[in-house]
């Protein structure tokens, strides 16, 4: 059930690295995030600026892991990013190492987290990212569950 709802602009891929940046700022470990939206929409520069705010070394370049499905980053709180793009139908979290690192020590960023079945990632924060123009990017957040409400809390109180 959500429990809150917001949505931002962003109108440049570097504000919405900054809106990642100060999400990680302020993430609490075994979180995840759900990513979803079309190809170009700005997930991955969200979990750039994520990184950021993880302290993530700059020598670690964030890409998406198309290929190698999910990459791990030290930081403060380890990342964990996902990118299911690549999987056809929903993803069997068992068979792609998902479900060893979700709810755990760190962050977990999913990039079409649509192809997992929602129920499995239980408590979570859904962004939806819609492309509006060539720069600006609409960003609805959802909260699902009472920890993830109170980050939409203070991610717009900052």
């Amino acid at each position: 059930m959500i429990i809150k709802q917001r949505e931002i602009q962003t109108n440049s891929p570097e504000e919405t690295r900054t809106f990642g940046e100060k999400a990680g700022g302020i993430l609490a470990p075994g979180t995840v995030i759900a990513l979803t939206g079309d190809l170009g929409s700005g997930k991955t520069c969200f979990v750039q600026g994520l990184a950021r705010g993880l302290g993530v070394s700059d020598e670690y370049y964030i890409t998406s892991p198309s290929y190698t499905l999910i990459n791990a980053y030290p930081a403060r709180h380890p990342l964990y990013h996902a990118d299911l793009y690549r999987l056809d139908g929903l993803a069997d979290i068992e068979d792609i190492g998902l479900s060893d690192i979700l709810h755990r020590d760190g962050i977990v960023a999913i990039e079409w987290a649509d192809r997992v079945d929602p129920e499995v990632l239980a408590d979570h924060i859904a962004m939806a990212f819609e492309i509006l123009d060539d720069e600006s990017r609409r960003i609805r957040i959802s909260a699902y569950g009472d920890d993830a409400g109170d980050f939409v809390n203070t991610l717009f109180k900052r």
